[in-house]
């Protein structure tokens, strides 16, 4: 046997080995329980905690920003709430505008127009200083909520030990292409193996963007920590999520998953701009994984495992592959035993998911092992090398003239409404854009609050 094939044997009996342990020990503690949400007095509207949806916008499409604050509008909860759309310097905010508009009358929302791009993280820091709810549900503008998604997860936060919790996610476009049927199946198994097996533990360590609430008096203690991180001395402006979880354990704070509270995003359907997420997300992943090495000793040793299998797995992973494609460059034999394994772990783990979710299409994630050796294990491995980068890469600004876009602002108030419970369809009457103009936070004070 040459150096390489024994390279490769030994890398992908490593990476089996610690892939069967740590799978097999997720799988075990995902199991739904018969654990219910704890229950409260739907009648009794003044006893439930108050709730601020904060919705932070960048040049976002206005069906989609419509769709999504039509599912906000239409959540089932009794208690107070208050939604804040920030529109974060977005050069298209004329074509949002009567999306923005068809809301005038609705005193739950209010809408803060930053003058330029500060990024997500600011955009919603200006409207969680500003607001004054109980907790905080960040919701992404392109992303749609079941009606019960903020009682399910208020009902999840009544216990004071927990700081944060998120939905499940899916794919509100998974039919699109074969990346977004692929994309949500990857959803369904971060969601429903590696989420489900940490709340277990109180331990979630990343409570997704497009869905998450916060506990207010947690979140207002770790908000400046949250608002200056840095990394080598350079602001760190993406990854909000994963470190804002991270910052709410090491507060001493639980962490939940709540299954049944489902929100679905949309996902990118091409490739490049799928890698170019992935790249970010990376980057995030190790960043904050560093940071939060210190909790594993004061967390059940499930976790320690999770961190293992998540980061030393694909390490092993991609060694194997390199000594594979190398044996099989520079020498005559072939790397059956590699190519076999994998393959086998590869029809073992979806026949696992096709069976949890009761879903056959989960036999066709097998093609996503092709495109983590060859495609995702390079982009983690330069992610490693560019830690510094925080550019955001797929934030792009649209071609329209700003001055035209401001001024079109107020000719969206003759625009058809959005809101299906508008009294007025296909227009907002004068009171409404009064109103409108009202609710339109001063962007110099909200610049002020953001530098």
């Amino acid at each position: 046997m040459t150096l390489l094939a024994t390279i490769s044997t030994v890398a992908v009996a490593s990476y089996a080995l610690l892939s069967s342990v740590h799978k097999s020990a997720q799988a075990l503690y995902a199991l739904r329980t018969d654990a219910s949400l704890p229950p409260y007095d739907p009648v009794n509207a003044g006893a439930l905690p108050s709730v601020d949806v904060i919705v932070p916008c960048f040049n976002e499409d206005p069906r989609t920003l419509a769709a999504c604050l039509k599912s906000i509008a239409g959540q089932d909860y009794t208690g107070r709430l208050q939604v804040y759309v920030v529109d974060d310097g977005s050069a298209n905010v004329g074509a949002v505008a009567p999306v923005h508009a068809s809301y005038a009358h609705d005193p739950r929302v209010s809408i803060i127009l930053l003058p330029s791009n500060v990024g997500k993280r600011k955009a919603q820091i200006a409207a969680i200083r500003r607001s004054f709810g109980d907790l905080v549900l960040n919701v992404d503008s392109d992303t749609e909520i079941a009606s019960d998604v903020v009682s399910k997860l208020v009902r999840k936060m009544q216990d004071p030990a927990v700081g944060a919790a998120m939905g499940q996610l899916t794919a509100s476009n998974r039919n699109d292409s074969w990346l977004t049927g692929l994309i949500d199946m990857e959803y369904w198994l971060a969601c429903n193996e590696e989420r489900a097996a940490q709340t277990r533990f109180g331990a979630v360590m990343c409570c997704c963007g497009p869905c998450a609430m916060y506990r207010r008096s947690a979140l207002m203690l770790l908000l400046d920590q949250y608002e200056t991180q840095f990394f080598r001395g350079k602001p760190s402006d993406f990854g909000e999520d994963r470190h804002l979880t991270i910052l709410m354990l090491k507060a001493g704070f639980r962490t939940e998953y709540v299954p049944d509270a489902v929100a679905a995003t949309v996902v990118p359907d091409k490739l490049l701009p799928y890698l170019r997420q992935q790249l970010r997300w990376a980057r995030s992943t190790y960043r904050d994984t560093l940071l939060g090495l210190h909790l594993l000793p004061g967390l059940d040793r499930y976790l320690t495992l999770d961190v293992l299998g998540q980061n030393l797995g694909p390490l092993l992973l991609a060694i194997s592959s390199i000594a594979a494609l190398a044996q099989l460059a520079l020498t005559d034999s072939v790397p059956w035993w590699t190519g076999l394994t994998i393959v086998a772990m590869t029809m073992v783990r979806c026949s696992v998911a096709a069976i949890r979710a009761r879903e056959l299409r989960f036999l066709g994630f097998a093609l996503h092992t092709p495109i983590n050796i060859f495609l995702l294990l390079p982009m983690k491995a330069y992610a490693l090398c560019t830690l510094s980068n925080s550019d955001w890469l797929s934030r792009k600004v649209a071609k329209s003239d700003v001055d035209e876009s401001k001024a079109s602002i107020e000719k969206a108030a003759t625009g058809p409404s959005l809101n299906p419970g508008s009294g007025t369809p296909g227009s907002i009457r004068r009171a409404g854009r009064l109103r409108a103009a009202q609710r339109l936070i001063a962007s110099d004070d909200v610049a002020a609050e953001t530098e």
